[in-house]
């Protein structure tokens, strides 16, 4: 039985690649010197893509939109690795009847991990006190004092799964919950505030783990970041795009909040000098999920939903967008 074809329009980890061969005669654009070529000749047959987000594709970006779906007439199912997937145009692909898969809850506990010890960090300002023992300045004075967690309220913008989890550490250090969303949600005990800017002026810190796209674009402006107030720290795992930085670096600026906990940036991986030169503001390089065995869990399931689709069974965790219909009974 010949292998169908599947399609990597940009890098992937060894992983996707030795996991697919398996199953799958894989074109790789990263291995061939012409990759429009390897895709022209893909293309009228083609079933299956794997795909993923640049900053777990070694920085390269190839956005899968309409035009680019439009190429592969029988195209069946888009595998990307990154819960986040704005790098898919998913309504285009539920238009054209294209399954969508992304790769959530393996990377829920790291990512949450990550926005808490953000928080912490932007709060007690720990990296630049660690700075500031390096330096030998501990010699000649005490660290200054830094804002505290204490008596805070935390306002979550998108209360998904990793939402959950960012809000269950926020109770543990005492923290008070409120969460902002499309919709309150019927099992959830937290208070609901269908208007972001006044959630926003009723806590003073903002975790943002909603997902990105046109839809959330500078969805924190400067009035969401005046709202939050003098006191306010923002803490953004989501995607950079959802926050506006030339706001938030005038906010920061001019002292109209307190401080930034940032691990995502709108145009990765450059970041404006301005948030680097500004001391009291944390800034990682994207690392939410990079952990060596929360990556690999990513990539498997990378495979593991294209393989379950070739065997003609159900993925595993299709997109909202792209709901998986039995095709025997069209039932979900």
């Amino acid at each position: 039985m010949n292998k169908p074809d599947v399609l990597l329009p940009v890098p992937m980890p060894p992983l996707v690649r030795a996991g697919l061969a398996k199953r799958f005669n894989v074109v790789d654009c990263a291995a061939g010197a012409d990759p429009e070529a390897a895709i022209a000749r893909a293309a009228p047959a083609l079933r299956f893509i794997a795909t993923g987000v640049p900053i777990l594709t070694e920085g390269v970006a190839r956005p899968i939109d309409a035009a680019f779906l439009a190429r592969f007439p029988k195209l069946e199912m888009i595998a990307n690795l990154g819960v986040g997937y704005d790098n898919i145009d998913a309504r285009a692909a539920a238009a054209r009847g294209v399954l969508v898969t992304n790769t959530p809850d393996v990377l829920t506990d790291e990512t949450a991990d990550t926005a808490f010890g953000l928080l912490l960090c932007a709060a007690r300002q720990f990296p630049r006190a660690d700075r500031y023992l390096r330096a030998g300045k501990w010699l000649e004075k005490a660290f200054p004092v830094t804002a505290s967690l204490r008596d805070r309220t935390m306002g979550v913008v998108g209360l998904g799964r990793i939402g959950k989890a960012i809000a269950r550490r926020g109770e543990a250090f005492g923290l008070k919950i409120v969460y902002n969303g499309r919709r309150p949600q019927a099992d959830v005990d937290y208070p609901f505030f269908a208007s972001l800017e006044e959630m926003a002026r009723a806590c003073d810190i903002l975790m943002v783990s909603t997902p990105g796209g046109a839809d959330t674009r500078n969805l924190i402006d400067a009035r969401v970041l005046d709202a939050l107030g003098p006191d306010g720290i923002l803490v953004n795992i989501a995607r950079g795009t959802v926050v506006d930085e030339p706001a938030l670096i005038s906010a920061l600026r001019e002292k109209r909040i307190l401080t930034a906990g940032l691990d995502v940036f709108a145009d990765e991986p450059r970041v404006p000098a301005e948030l680097v030169a500004m001391e009291h503001v944390v800034l990682l390089p994207h690392v939410g999920s990079a952990t060596g065995p929360t990556r690999d869990l990513m990539s498997q399931l990378v495979v593991d939903n294209l393989v379950a689709v070739v065997d003609g069974g159900a993925p595993l965790t299709p997109v909202a967008e792209t709901p998986w219909r039995n095709s025997a009974t069209g039932a979900q």
